[in-house]
């Protein structure tokens, strides 16, 4: 029988097959340090839950909600936004909840693209970023992002010169998943003025702009003027309020491309059950002491692993911002490739991290670490790994 025509076009999933060695070794009752999937393991701040319990005790809210976002959630994510960057947002035009921003991205490439537009992805990326364009049987044209902001402009550049027709859109993602590069508003002016002159959209996701350290702040694209003539952001109250499984995020910005995930979203969903909405409202619009909570606990995540990296041979770079740790392939195991060199560690060493190459070609060299176990498992793990030198 033949296969389904969308389905042909994806590949099979990469870091399924780390998960089902995972899966086999703990049905063999071995004790596994995960660092693979970035699923945050905090619980969601006391006073958000509370929020969503006395809500779901109404039974008004228990109906079809809207898909767009109830208005009040509307408005909080416009007022995050106006207290972060003093950025003004209208509620009604310029933003609309998704479930989850992983929804808001496929829905939004699927509105604004038809077969055969061009989408441009950095290369790696996170999976969503490329195969949302796969998906909606759009085009996706690959650019090697490692290395200096400058060069990673020029390619972009000549990959949109290459083109005819014209591509799309850029889609971009800073503080970056899975390889934690971070960016300055400067980069985004000239990315601003690159898509003005070849008629761009642009597409950020800014999922990590609350999990920065060391006085980075992360820019909004929107930050730059003139910016919502193009672009949009996403963000999500997954990593920030460690709200993961409520799956809870926003598209804000132009409202061309905000009305078309509107429209196409009126067809496909009647949007999250709205308690989670009303709890969502008390989380943009509560104390913010919460977050601080969390940046710091990935942070002293951070330098235990990185420290305990560079301690057993293990050259690592701290990042300035993620809940991720993007580190080279050791040079004695390079020619592996960082498939089976995952394998191989989480064979050896009881330790399950991400290889690269599920983010993309470019990501072959580097394995990812999800900063999801707490200090005394990560010290667990770097004993683990220090079996590999």
């Amino acid at each position: 029988m033949e296969e389904f025509y969308r389905i042909k076009r994806l590949p099979p999933y990469v870091f399924n097959i780390v998960n089902e060695r995972k899966y086999e070794a703990r049905v063999r009752g071995e004790d596994i340090v995960d660092f693979g999937m970035g699923n945050p393991d905090l619980p969601t701040p006391d006073h958000i839950v509370e929020k969503l319990v006395s809500a779901v005790r109404d039974p008004r809210n228990h109906r079809y909600s809207v898909s767009r976002g109830i208005y009040k959630l509307r408005s909080a994510m416009a007022d995050w936004y106006d207290r972060r960057y003093g950025i003004g947002l209208d509620p009604d035009t310029e933003v609309v909840a998704t479930i989850g921003s992983k929804e808001g991205i496929s829905h939004l490439i699927l509105a604004m693209t038809a077969p055969g537009d061009v989408i441009i992805v950095p290369d790696p990326c996170y999976p969503i970023h490329f195969y949302s364009a796969v998906i909606a049987n759009a085009d996706v044209r690959s650019v090697p992002m490692l290395g200096d902001e400058d060069e990673f402009l020029e390619r972009i550049e000549r990959a949109v010169k290459g083109v005819w027709p014209r591509p799309k859109a850029l889609m971009l993602n800073y503080p970056n998943n899975p390889t934690t590069s971070t960016v300055d508003r400067t980069f985004f002016e000239k990315v601003v003025d690159l898509a003005r002159e070849y008629n761009l959209f642009i597409i950020h996701d800014l999922a990590y702009a609350d999990l920065v350290f060391e006085g980075y702040k992360a820019p909004s694209i929107l930050e730059v003027p003139g910016a919502k003539d193009l672009a949009v952001e996403i963000f999500t109250l997954s990593k920030s309020y460690n709200m993961p499984g409520w799956r809870v995020g926003f598209v804000v910005g132009n409202p061309r491309l905000v009305g078309a995930l509107v429209r196409i979203k009126s067809y496909m969903d009647y949007g999250m059950f709205q308690p989670i909405q009303i709890a969502s409202i008390i989380a943009l619009n509560g104390p913010d002491q919460c977050v601080k909570e969390t940046v710091k606990t990935y942070r002293k995540r951070r330098d235990v692993l990185v420290d305990g990296l560079n301690r057993i041979g293990w050259p690592t770079e701290k990042p300035k911002a993620t809940m991720f740790v993007w580190a080279p392939i050791p040079e004695k195991y390079a020619e592996m490739g960082s498939l089976d060199f995952s394998l191989m560690v989480l064979d050896k060493t009881k330790v399950a991290i991400s290889p690269g190459i599920g983010f993309g070609e470019g990501g072959d060299g580097y394995v990812r670490f999800a900063l999801v176990e707490n200090e005394h498992r990560t010290r667990q793990a770097i004993r683990g790994l220090k079996e590999l030198f």
